[in-house]
């Protein structure tokens, strides 16, 4: 059976329930419905399988408290656009009753496995391809638009990861209604948050003048937040192949850095690149090395290890590597929020 794609932000459970008619498709034996259409699991734990750190923990948030059983597929550190999910994956993808990508072809291979092993009514909801319409999609340096697969970095922009949590809100509604009160005083205390990282990085951002807001990236993971708050990506070292950059693409990126006057390049913690420490070196551009596309601070069971925490320490990376004033970031009081229901891959 094809999947149903259908989008149910800021749905009550009632309407979740009359979707199942208007998305199509018929629940049964083997298929896969899509972001909260299917029926409610009764009184046994819901079982929700998702692939890369930051949505792991996002949906382990909005469920803690609670018996739903959240299991990570992609390791941390791990390049999620290459990555190959190893056979004992689809085991967990059987048994799942919801499965949470990113979308926006990021996962690819986990979703090919995803979809040949779903079983019964249970759901692939891609997060991404249902919260961003078409017309919003960002084409770029790794991510051009010839190849038809916009940036899928969404969770770098925080309204944005904000729209994952309130779907993830209402799959687990729909399938496990029985913590509604909880899903809800989850959402609450995650938008809380949400609200104060962005109201601080607003304030961080406008410490920067406008004109030097620059970023150079290994892997151009921060369309939407430079969107949203008023930056500009002036290059991106990796490109759409994941390959390295040929040495005409390095030179034309080295100028590019020298006519933009941009003052730092940022490479990646996971993925260190000697290219980009080139182009550092030869624009005068200092390079920083330490940004983490999605592999959250610490280890599991840390308070730093969140989507929450992995955010904070890339903007106050950025600005303080620009100039800008990260106070009001580093100040935040981001409260831990228990992922305890959540299992991470090593």
């Amino acid at each position: 059976m094809g999947v149903r794609r259908c989008g149910l932000i800021g749905a009550a459970v009632a309407v979740a329930a009359a979707a199942l008619g208007a998305c199509g498709g018929d629940g049964g034996s083997g298929g896969a419905g899509v972001c909260g259409v299917g029926p409610s699991v009764g009184d046994r734990p819901l079982r929700v399988a998702t692939t890369v750190a930051p949505i792991t923990n996002i949906v382990a948030v909005i469920a803690g408290g609670t018996d739903v059983v959240v299991t990570g597929i992609v390791p941390e550190g791990t390049n999620s656009h290459t990555y190959e999910p190893t056979p004992d994956v689809a085991a967990t993808l059987e048994d799942a009753d919801v499965v949470f990508l990113n979308g926006l072809t990021l996962e690819e291979p986990t979703k090919q496995l995803a979809l040949a092993n779903l079983r019964g009514a249970a759901e692939l909801c891609e997060l991404g391809t249902t919260v961003l319409p078409e017309d919003e999609y960002l084409y770029d340096f790794s991510f051009p638009e010839d190849g038809g697969k916009p940036n899928p970095h969404l969770w770098t922009n925080p309204p944005m990861a904000l729209q994952y949590a309130e779907l993830i809100r209402d799959v687990l509604a729909a399938r496990s209604p029985r913590h509604i009160a909880t899903y809800d005083a989850n959402l609450a205390a995650f938008r809380k948050q949400i609200d104060a990282l962005d109201d601080a990085l607003r304030t961080a951002t406008a410490s920067i003048p406008e004109g030097e807001r620059l970023l150079v990236t290994y892997h151009d993971a921060y369309a939407y937040f430079a969107r949203e708050y008023g930056w500009t990506v002036v290059g991106a070292v990796q490109p759409s192949s994941f390959a390295e950059p040929t040495p005409r693409e390095v030179a034309a990126l080295i100028d590019q850095v020298e006519a933009a006057g941009v003052v730092a390049v940022f490479g990646s913690e996971v993925f260190p690149s000697p290219v980009l420490e080139q182009i550092a070196a030869e624009s005068g551009a200092a390079y920083v090395d330490d940004l983490r596309d999605d592999d959250l601070p610490g280890t599991p069971g840390d308070p730093e290890h969140s989507w929450l925490e992995l955010m904070r320490f890339n903007y106050v990376t950025m600005i303080d590597a620009l100039g800008g004033d990260s106070a009001e970031l580093v100040a935040l009081d981001l409260a831990a929020f228990a992922d305890d229901t959540a299992t991470y891959p090593q």
